[in-house]
């Protein structure tokens, strides 16, 4: 056992209460849809041709994984110390070691989106078009590098829908949340009807991207000024991936907690 039974389930109860926490919810967030409303009649025709074929792309990414899959051979570069190979390979390493990782991934994802937020965020308007779908792509990479380091394979198709309901739960208002926090507790559950459910519930791709992208529109609104957006953009992207690289490392590390607590009750059983 690398943890006991009584360190897991006080890993658990602070991931259940970060859970707990989310149920806040900004008023303004409900006027969100206001920036994009005047983006859509603005943007030139051009450049809205090539935003559909940027979504149409990450249409693919539940099917297959597409262009944003991330590989299981990063493991070795997470854990340059340890004689990691294989996700198997993780049952050795320990809660912390996974979290430590996970917290250096995020540091360095949130720099990322900072540079990506202030260079689209120069052109104002304009460039804010070409901003959402990038942003998109950093979180989808952010969030599966994150179930890796957890030992949970993207290249299961199971995971990438895992990944899509972090997404929306991020993106959703208080009533939102709890429903998908309900769908993310049936991921892993032996009743194989639980989990066709979660899977038929999740909202075609299409919705779910542009949900995400009303939903932090007033987040952008200033991004639209020329010049200045640099430094909104810089902010907005920065928050959005914390955020969401926050709720991803909670939710998975919570999975393998209980996976583990289950495994130490089979050892204690044997």
């Amino acid at each position: 056992m690398i943890e006991t039974t009584d360190q897991l389930l006080v890993e658990l109860k602070k991931c259940e209460k970060w859970e707990k926490d989310q149920n806040g919810l900004w008023f303004w967030e409900r006027i969100g849809r206001l920036p994009f409303k005047l983006l859509d009649k603005l943007t030139p025709v051009f450049l809205q041709k090539k935003i559909g074929v940027i979504i149409d792309e990450l249409g693919q990414y539940i099917q297959s994984g597409g262009s944003y899959l991330s590989s299981v051979k990063s493991l070795k570069a997470y854990y340059p110390n340890k004689a990691v190979q294989t996700l198997d390979d993780l049952r050795s390493i320990s809660l912390k070691e996974m979290d430590d990782t996970v917290g250096k991934l995020k540091v360095s994802r949130k720099r990322l989106a900072t540079i990506q937020g202030a260079s689209t965020g120069f052109g104002g308007i304009i460039t804010l078009s070409i901003d959402i779908p990038l942003l998109l792509g950093i979180q989808l990479k952010t969030l599966q590098d994150i179930a890796i380091c957890y030992g949970y394979d993207p290249n299961d198709k199971k995971e990438r829908m895992y990944i899509v309901k972090v997404l929306q739960f991020v993106s959703s208002d208080i009533v939102g949340k709890q429903a998908i926090l309900k769908q993310l507790s049936l991921i892993d559950s032996p009743d194989e009807d639980a989990k066709r459910e979660v899977i038929s519930e999740l909202q075609g791709w299409r919705e779910v991207v542009m949900t995400y992208r009303d939903q932090i529109g007033w987040k952008k609104l200033f991004q639209m000024i020329p010049i200045a957006g640099f430094v909104f953009g810089a902010f907005t992207n920065r928050a959005a991936v914390k955020d969401l690289a926050e709720a991803g490392m909670m939710f998975y590390r919570k999975r393998r907690i209980l996976e583990r607590l289950g495994e130490n009750e089979q050892h204690t059983n044997v």
